[in-house]
């Protein structure tokens, strides 16, 4: 698989910058960020073995910096990559998506060795952009339900369980090996889960992400869960200031 990709469909201009990168632009007029991840304007085409090769995307300019990922391993892109390849433009703000970062074997993001090695593509937009929201998608089988939203899981995996949000769909927070090194607190970091061959569990998530790519910080978001699914808010902040201290 090729890592290396970026197309920028944003006209981000060559005044703004996000974080620490410098805008470059390639022969065609192009511009993009950083030297680290070249220009490829054919970002899909189909690998021998027929699963999808994208590289990043990114749309709008300016703050908030959202990226969002999906496809982080195994399987899980045949369920979420479409909805960030289908992902509409923001209104403010950028939005950079990774519509596949790796088909390869299970490796959990749970594990110090994932973003190092399979899940390398994340760290470096992570370092490049600097984004204030931080979005992975991912896939679960139903007979895994109770594994990633039992009361248990802090007990038995060293982390908080996921909340049920609707049509099988779970949030909770994204790895804290990625979290805890890469992100100040005030960032907002989620990890989705939706439910494998479950249309309207792709169909939550999408609207889920309609919202996220608007959202101008995590207080936002933070203000829209309070309203929409308080018993999950309350469970959500409770978990985060007993696993990270304060919000």
């Amino acid at each position: 698989m090729n890592t290396d990709r970026i197309e920028n469909s944003g006209g981000i201009n060559s005044s703004e910058k996000i974080g620490n990168s410098e805008t470059i632009k390639n022969s065609s007029g192009k511009k993009s960020f950083g030297t680290s991840f070249p220009v490829n304007h054919e970002s899909t085409k189909m690998r021998p073995d027929s699963y999808p090769d994208f590289g990043m995307r990114i749309y709008g300019r300016g703050k908030p910096v959202r990226l969002f990922v999906a496809g982080l391993h195994g399987d899980e892109w045949k369920d979420t990559t479409e909805l960030l390849k289908n992902i509409k433009h923001p209104k403010t703000g950028t939005l950079a998506l990774i519509p596949l970062v790796d088909c390869g074997k299970y490796i959990s993001t749970l594990n110090q060795d994932y973003y190092p090695g399979n899940g390398k593509k994340i760290l470096r937009a992570i370092e490049e952009l600097k984004p204030e929201i931080y979005i992975e998608l991912h896939s679960y089988s139903s007979e895994n339900l109770e594994k990633l939203a039992g009361k248990n899981r802090l007990k038995l995996i060293g982390v908080p369980a996921y909340s049920i949000l609707k049509e099988g769909v779970l949030l909770g927070s994204v790895s804290p090996w990625v979290r805890r090194k890469y992100f100040p607190k005030e960032a907002l970091c989620l990890s989705f889960e939706l439910q494998k061959g479950s249309m309207e569990s792709i169909r939550f998530t999408a609207h889920m992400l309609e919202i996220l790519k608007e959202i101008q910080s995590r207080d936002d978001f933070i203000e829209y869960m309070k309203k929409e699914f308080p018993a999950q808010a309350k469970k959500a902040i409770e978990d985060y200031q007993r696993f990270y201290g304060e919000i």
